[in-house]
């Protein structure tokens, strides 16, 4: 009998670690990894400090770390032959050698590099979240097809807090040591993550859960929790000195709230184990990817190849070239140039936007956790709110894209018409705004052109990033800066050209407003064009293919999950007993 019960439970913990929740709480960790790419703003200064470099110079940085994180082609069309675990490791090997070459380079065990070799070492160090980020998000939109706007949301929401985290832990770990310590935390820690769970990414087809979305609203109020509690630490750090116990307080209370999705997780499979001892059918079935039979058919031939001599409808899965030809993928391009190149410009250049107004130092640091807190509160609520509009209401997703564009527009005008604290405000709202543009265009490019080829899809339609964020940072901003910088001709320290005052900012953010706002017109162009394609079932085709459970199945969960709360001692044998329909 011992035997057989470990036997059970042995069944029951591959049951978690192969199933398709344990998976999403990897991928929490791993997003928050990839969170790393907007810390950018909190070492930046040092970089330009260390090498005197001059505005235009910075933003050329700035630039390469928005080309490498958005420059995910090659990620995806990796993806297209390659299992997902390849594209974990080779993205961890990238993250550790090029953070930890920026750490050397500028603690000087390296020779000082040239301008065009940091630019490479940014450009790298942006580029390896890609592999990450499409392994996870591939991966899961395939396995929760008809939630993909609440996962996509969840999982970039991560991506959003991970900048927030990483700041907190780094504080536990090094204390307000050189910031530059901050590069050496990057280079070895999400590496580490993504080592621990690469394996656990593959493509499941799993028994429908009755009360999924149910379990997602669970993981949204975990996840708010931790964001609220990171908002109160760093306001209390801003207004309460912090001794290094304190922080090692705060990391390891944000260190259990991330194991709570586990937990989660383990009480979802422990439904299904349950389940599936009562009816005999496998809840959990795990395929080295398998695909739809249409889909092995097309597989067959290059997938830039057309499929259909005719176009395919929305929905329909495009060939690569079909869809990034059509006329809907042009308009979400023009408005992610626009819109979504303005906010980056502008989160780049947060420290010296602080700098300008005369902010102290030290909220430089609160202003990048701001933006990462409200990156998160952004990327969850478009995510579940544009799934519940578009579903109950019909209502067009690009509808919510413009929206959260005209929003960014708000923050970004506190910063061209500076007043009192409008910094905060500022950071509030385009984190809000940019975190919420995010997994709406990922969710728009798998609504309208399908599944089959959206690793490389959602790789090209975010290259529109860093397009327009190198014309608004470098043409626009870092420009207008260094010109104004010059009029006064301010050297601070000897050390880079610096400008102070609210005309450093002002006349270049002015542009960013009206370029954001001719972004969302583009969106509201698509919204009205797709109007009819949404007021349809859009997921039906996934729906199909699933999975489904039955009635009884829904029933079991709810006296399951009563059971579990009022008796957690009257057990058979083997551990499995409960309520019978």
């Amino acid at each position: 009998m011992g035997s057989d019960r470990g036997a059970e439970n042995w069944r029951f913990v591959k049951q978690v670690v192969e199933g398709r929740w344990f998976s999403v709480f990897a991928a929490f960790l791993i997003m928050i990894g990839c969170g790393s790419t907007y810390l950018f703003g909190t070492y930046s200064k040092v970089l330009k400090t260390k090498f005197d470099y001059n505005q235009t110079q910075l933003s050329h940085l700035g630039f390469a770390k928005d080309l490498g994180s958005n420059l995910g082609v090659f990620a995806g069309l990796f993806a297209e032959v390659a299992p997902p675990w390849m594209l974990f490791l080779v993205g961890l090997t990238l993250n550790f050698f090029s953070y930890f070459m920026i750490w050397l380079s500028v603690t000087e065990y390296v020779p000082k590099p040239e301008l065009w070799l940091m630019f490479i070492y940014i450009y790298i160090s942006a580029n390896a979240q890609n592999f990450a980020n499409t392994a996870v998000m591939v991966t899961s939109v395939r396995n929760f097809p008809d939630q993909r706007g609440i996962i996509l949301g969840l999982l970039k929401g991560f991506v959003g807090l991970g900048g927030a985290i990483l700041t907190q832990i780094y504080f536990a770990i090094y204390g307000h040591q050189d910031p530059i310590n901050l590069v050496l935390l990057l280079s070895w820690l999400p590496s580490i993550i993504c080592f621990l769970f690469f394996l656990s990414f593959r493509t499941i087809k799993a028994r429908k859960h009755p009360q999924e979305l149910k379990v997602f609203f669970h993981l949204l109020y975990v996840s708010i929790t931790m964001a609220v509690f990171i908002l109160f630490l760093t306001i209390t750090q801003k207004h309460t000195p912090f001794t290094h116990a304190n922080y090692v307080g705060g990391t390891s209370v944000i260190v259990v709230l991330l194991c709570l999705p586990l937990l989660i997780a383990i009480k979802e499979e422990l439904f299904l184990f349950k389940l599936n001892k009562q009816t005999k059918d496998p809840s959990v079935v795990v395929s080295i990817p398998v695909q739809k039979l249409e889909e092995i058919s097309e597989t067959s031939s290059p997938c830039f190849s057309n499929k259909r001599s005719n176009k395919p409808q929305r929905g329909e899965d495009f060939g690569i070239v079909q869809a990034l030809f059509s006329k809907d993928m042009a308009l979400i391009f023009i408005a992610t140039v626009s819109a979504c190149g303005s906010s980056v410009a502008a989160i780049d250049n947060l420290g010296q936007i602080a700098e300008s107004l005369n902010y102290p130092s030290e909220t430089i640091n609160v202003f990048v956790s701001w933006i990462s807190i409200f990156n998160f509160f952004g990327r969850v609520c478009s995510g579940f709110v544009s799934e519940t509009l578009m579903t109950k209401y019909k209502l067009p997703r690009p509808l919510m894209f413009g929206l959260t564009q005209v929003i960014t527009s708000i923050g970004l005008i506190s910063i061209a018409f500076p007043y009192k604290d409008s910094v905060y405000a500022a950071s509030l709202i385009i984190g809000f705004g940019f975190g919420a543009q995010t997994p709406l265009l990922f969710a728009l490019i798998s609504d309208l052109f399908g599944l089959k080829h959206y690793s490389t899809l959602l790789n090209c339609g975010q290259l529109a990033v860093p397009f327009g964020s190198y014309i608004m940072n470098v043409h626009v901003v870092g420009k207008f800066y260094d010109r104004e910088a010059t009029k006064i001709g301010n050297v601070k320290n000897g050390k880079g050209l610096t400008c102070t005052g609210t005309h450093c900012f002002s006349e270049s953010f002015q542009i960013l407003v009206l370029v954001t706002l001719f972004g969302a017109m583009t969106s509201f162009v698509l919204a009205y064009r797709t109007r009819e394609f949404y007021k349809g079932d859009i997921y039906k085709r996934y729906r199909d293919d699933q999975m489904w459970s039955t009635q009884s199945d829904t029933e079991l969960y709810s006296s399951d999950n009563k059971k579990m709360k009022n008796d957690t001692t009257d057990n058979d044998d083997d551990g499995s007993k409960f309520v019978s329909k």
